[in-house]
């Protein structure tokens, strides 16, 4: 900025935002503003306060937005009368700042008013105008508001259904298993009294005791194997033989626990040594029947403990979802984020084909050298939803696979990739498919705001970027983040 001179309303005059102004107006703006001369460089800076409204009349500028991190200019004009800066200042909104950034490239001249002084004057002369203003803007947010939290609420809705659905199968395997458990006890208990009678010995039960306890801990080892059901069926078969041939009542019926819980024919070769060096009172069947039980108690065990992990994971994944224990605005590692959405997903992923639920797959190609992003955890989680939602529903006739890929982009920032194989979207709508209340969802299943929330929530909230790409067969949701803080994010707590 160089030299300040007085403002002459007839030179307002001849612009064509003031031309139908009276003598007075023309005089209250004359009075309170002044002509500023600016050097080709910035004049304002998205994001920071806005502080003046200006008026070009002479020179040229150039208005450019944040997108990915860069300046992507949006407007190029030297058009007299073109206006920039506080222009929203009238409505009366507290703490605004400055909507694009703005620049000149060659010695230009402005109408410059402050952003007081031009509320008060638009408030003062145009009082009606303000108010219809004023209650647009405001009941554009309030209702932008009321249907984002219920595009929230609505999502939230579906996910905590599929979150029940997954919770119920290992809370019913729980209760299942605990009853069983319960059964094999008390048999256990019926067991013991052989000790009342006397018919076993102190050092067979000792013998017994510490077969039970080597079983026990190969029930333990038998957790992690992998057997394929060719070579489960081949060892059900050669215990179950091994059991006939040594006068084992019912042997075929306890082969498949013996080889679930890891017990082989050579297991079974120790047992019968064992009992081969105890007193006549102690037969291989009743050993092979006491140890039954505790096979069967530890596997039981074993999927009361898998179940519980299983819940203990899914609340701890919509824990991470919700972000409910942690603060708005923190770092956090990008794929937990995905990884956490993902599960809430998990009902509808990765079924087996079928007429109503198509086969929904999932490649996850992530770079684990991505580090932490600084970011509102939360939102996040929202912005991956609403894409992933709307992948699923492109797919959800055909079935198809959805792709989540991340990797850098650049230096600065971190690439999100959302890929689904659907029919892809047309060129028409793919122009306005980031517009708020446009939806190509049948009426009552969508509110046009899922996208428009999730590109405020990159854009706007953290200063990154939001494209779409998209041929039949191959629709990709493209979110850049920052990977350091932007100047302009606030981080204070969101509303």
């Amino acid at each position: 900025m160089t030299a300040k001179t007085p403002c002459r309303p007839d030179e307002l005059r001849s612009l064509f935002l003031f031309e139908a102004l009276t003598d007075e107006q023309l005089a209250t703006l004359c009075a309170d503003g002044q002509i500023q001369e600016y050097e080709p460089g910035p004049i304002c800076v998205e994001g920071e306060p806005a502080t003046c409204f200006y008026v070009l009349i002479e020179g040229e500028l150039v208005m450019s937005k944040l997108s990915g991190g860069q300046d992507i200019e949006t407007n190029r004009t030297s058009q007299r009368g073109v206006y920039c800066g506080a222009w929203q200042a009238f409505t009366g909104e507290q703490q605004q700042a400055y909507s694009t950034s703005v620049r000149v490239t060659k010695p230009s001249r402005f109408f410059v008013l402050d952003a007081p002084a031009f509320a008060r004057f638009m408030q003062d002369q145009f009082p009606m105008a303000v108010h219809l203003l004023d209650g647009i803007a405001v009941g554009t947010e309030r209702t932008r508001r009321i249907i984002d939290n219920r595009e929230k609420l609505l999502a939230l809705g579906q996910l905590s259904a599929g979150l029940t659905h997954q919770l119920n199968n290992p809370a019913a395997a729980t209760v299942r298993a605990a009853a069983e458990l319960r059964e094999r006890v008390a048999g256990m208990r019926q067991k013991l009294a052989m000790l009342a009678d006397g018919t076993v010995t102190p050092e067979a039960l000792r013998a017994l005791v510490r077969l039970q306890e080597e079983v026990a801990a190969q029930v333990a080892k038998s957790a992690s194997a992998n057997l394929s059901a060719i070579e489960t069926a081949d060892l059900e078969d050669a215990v179950g033989e091994w059991l006939d041939e040594h006068g084992v009542e019912g042997g075929w019926d306890i082969a498949p626990t013996f080889v679930e819980g890891g017990i082989d024919t050579a297991w079974l070769e120790r047992i019968a040594a064992t009992t081969d060096e105890l007193d006549a009172s102690t037969s291989l069947e009743k050993a092979i029947r006491w140890l039954t039980y505790t096979v069967e108690g530890e596997l039981l065990l074993n999927q009361l403990l898998e179940a519980s992990k299983r819940i203990s994971a899914l609340v701890a994944d919509a824990k991470q979802y919700s972000q409910m224990d942690r603060a708005p605005f923190q770092v956090a590692d990008v794929h937990e984020l995905l990884r956490s959405t993902l599960t809430m997903f998990a009902d509808r992923l990765g079924k087996d084909a079928t007429k109503d639920a198509p086969a929904i797959t999932v490649v996850k190609d992530f770079d684990k050298s991505l580090p932490e992003l600084p970011c509102y955890p939360g939102d996040l989680n929202q912005v991956w939803t609403n894409i992933i939602d709307n992948a699923l529903a492109a797919m959800r006739d055909g079935g198809g696979t959805l792709t989540i890929r991340t990797c850098r982009e650049g230096e600065k920032m971190a690439r999100v990739e959302i890929r689904d194989t659907g029919p892809g979207i047309p060129d028409d709508v793919r122009e306005r498919i980031f517009e708020p209340f446009f939806t190509t969802k049948p009426v009552g299943e969508g509110t046009g705001l899922g996208l428009d929330l999730a590109w405020n929530i990159v854009v706007k909230k953290h200063r990154g970027d939001l494209r779409v790409e998209s041929v039949p067969g191959d629709t990709r949701f493209i979110v850049l983040l920052p990977l350091e803080l932007p100047p302009a994010v606030d981080v204070s707590f969101p509303e």
